[in-house]
């Protein structure tokens, strides 16, 4: 059980911390029955409950003390939380968004239910797990590589279907792109005016008319709206990943040591190590040269690491696209 934990709100467009809000179920004091006033802990409950009850607490002060108000909503853990503050302003006055990566395996999920609750889905040539997995990536890359555009988006949803179908025998690229820019091999080929073989031995008609209504309700524009955002959970793992390098997961601290972590881990992660330098104004701490030394050169640092970061993000996709 956690004793401990840290709900933080990300803007979407910025990637910046919001607010944050930081609770324990511990109390020293009160572990020694000390009467005295004192700071005791801000939550009880279970430890699963604690985001739910962390992101009420943001939303409800948002408007009183950061005079904004949340529309959207696009959480990395289960619904509860959603639930919760999908009402606070007013009735669904907050919308969710949906996290890409969770709605392409609901690709895997169900099609694999699919396969094994009906008979004459297995076997060679059929609907594999490797078939599943490629037409899982390739729905997942069409959503990513047209955010912003519900139309395009169904498209090629629809099309990454037809396409991973297709075989020798039964090309059906109708719906993909044309060009010699087109992730589909076959209208590349097409483009070039050379001949396409087709490698893929695809899916028997058989098999394809069965799965074919489970896949195309995941292509419904109002499943597929939520997913315009076009963003990963990304920043929040990254956050997590600055909070636990200052306060390890596996070392129990007390509430003034978990505040404090906490705020100098919104402080760098919104700021980078540039945003110490007001602090320490702040707190009269001279700044000497080796000092900035070492702050600007774990900032170009931070700036390599995230260019690589990209591109080799981007590469991955094209090549999974191009295969």
């Amino acid at each position: 059980m956690s004793l401990n934990g840290c709900v933080s709100v990300i803007s979407i467009d910025t990637g910046k911390i919001l607010d944050l809000e930081v609770m324990t179920q511990y109390c020293k004091m009160c572990e020694m029955n000390i009467k005295c006033d004192h700071e005791c802990s801000n939550y009880k409950g279970s430890s699963g409950n604690m985001e739910s009850v962390g992101d009420f607490r943001i939303f409800e002060r948002s408007i009183m003390k950061r005079e904004l108000q949340y529309t959207e909503y696009y959480g990395d853990g289960d619904s509860k939380a959603f639930l919760k503050v999908k009402d606070i302003y007013g009735e669904d006055t907050v919308t969710k968004l949906e996290c890409i990566g969770h709605v392409q395996k609901r690709v895997g999920s169900q099609l694999r239910k699919l396969k094994k609750k009906t008979k004459g889905l297995c076997g060679k040539g059929k609907l594999t797990d490797k078939f599943i997995d490629k037409l899982q990536n390739y729905y997942g890359i069409a959503i990513r590589s047209n955010a912003g555009s519900i139309e395009k988006m169904q498209s090629a949803v629809i099309a990454a279907f037809f396409h991973c179908c297709s075989s020798n025998r039964n090309l059906m690229h109708g719906q993909c792109p044309d060009g010699k820019d087109s992730w589909c091999r076959y209208k590349r080929a097409l483009s070039d005016k050379r001949q396409y073989l087709e490698k893929s031995p695809g899916l028997p008609n058989s098999v394809m008319k069965v799965i074919k209504a489970t896949y195309l309700e995941l292509c419904d524009k109002n499943l597929l709206k939520k997913c315009l955002h076009g963003m990963t959970p990304n920043n929040n793992e990254s956050f997590n990943n600055v909070l636990w390098t200052i306060l390890p997961k596996e070392t129990f601290v007390q509430q003034k040591t978990l505040f404090l972590g906490s705020y100098i881990a919104v402080l760098l992660f919104n700021s980078g190590y540039l945003g110490l330098l007001p602090l320490f104004n702040y707190l009269k701490i001279p700044i000497v040269p080796l000092t900035l030394k070492n702050i600007y050169g774990n900032r170009q640092r931070e700036s390599y690491e995230i260019e690589t970061s990209i591109v080799t993000f981007h590469k991955t996709l094209q090549k999974k696209a191009k295969s």
